[in-house]
Parts: C-alpha cells; sequence; structure tokens
C-alpha cells in the first residue's frame, strides 16, 4: 500500500465553510449558493453542525424550473412557507479530518449524498463534496 492511499481528507477539504442556522431564512440560504457557486451549507448550532442543505433539497421545494430565472417573486412565497430545518437533512453521515481520501471516495460512492462533513469531536472542521474529490483524482494524472 503506497502513501498515498493514506492521504487524509484534510488535504482537500474546504477548511473555509459557509453555514447556516436553523433560524436563518431559505431566502439567505438561496443567496449564498448563488454567490457562492456552491451546492451544500451546513446548518450548525455554534460549532456543531445540526444538518446539511442541498441546492438540490432547495430547488425541490420552489417546485417550478423557474427557480433561477430573475422573477423571485413565486420563489419568495414559498420560501417562507418553510423553514431551514424543514429543508434540511437531519441524518448526517460525517467523516473526521484524518479518514483518508479512499475511505471518503467508497462512502460518496456507495450513497446518495454528494457532501460530507468533516467533525472533529464535537466541532465542524470542513466539508469535502464530489467535486473535491474529482479535482484531486485530475491531480494525480
Amino acid at each position: 500500500m503506497s502513501l498515498r492511499h493514506r492521504v487524509p481528507v484534510s488535504t482537500i477539504m474546504t477548511k473555509k465553510i459557509i453555514t447556516l442556522n436553523s433560524n436563518d431564512q431559505l431566502e439567505t440560504a438561496e443567496r449564498l449558493f448563488k454567490e457562492n457557486h456552491i451546492r451544500h451549507i451546513p446548518v450548525v448550532e455554534g460549532d456543531r453542525i445540526i444538518g446539511m442543505l442541498s441546492l438540490t433539497d432547495l430547488l425541490r421545494i420552489s417546485f417550478a424550473d423557474g427557480a433561477y430565472e430573475e422573477d423571485a417573486d413565486v420563489e419568495t412565497i414559498v420560501y417562507n412557507m418553510f423553514t431551514i430545518s424543514q429543508v434540511m437533512a437531519k441524518n448526517l453521515k460525517s467523516i473526521s479530518s484524518d479518514t483518508t481520501i479512499k475511505e471518503v471516495a467508497e462512502i460518496l460512492a456507495h450513497n446518495e449524498f454528494h457532501a460530507l462533513p468533516v467533525v472533529d469531536g464535537e466541532k465542524l472542521v470542513g466539508i469535502v463534496t464530489t467535486t473535491d474529490l474529482i479535482k484531486y483524482l485530475l491531480e494525480q494524472y
């Protein structure tokens, strides 16, 4: 087994994490997704992760395919009907920062989700996505 097989996820995870609180508005979440070109946002209480909101979750409740059009009125009404707590995924699988990239790849390959929170102790320290993984793999070639 080569050393490369033991590379920890901390080398590829995003450390500057954009987060939401459960009392934030879904409109805020949508703005963060758009401004930062991201697809997953951890929902936290202090340093502790309590859920994960994905862009897919948001699009699912905004019904219309026009969710990303400039006509935001319909969206606003829909978003006001739901809270982040209602929409976010709560049964999270998390990993620690010393989990190997290979293990992360196996977890993501066998599950429906595309992002994993990285938690050391109780503290959220990063997030790793399928995109991070693909970029890493491309660098190996």
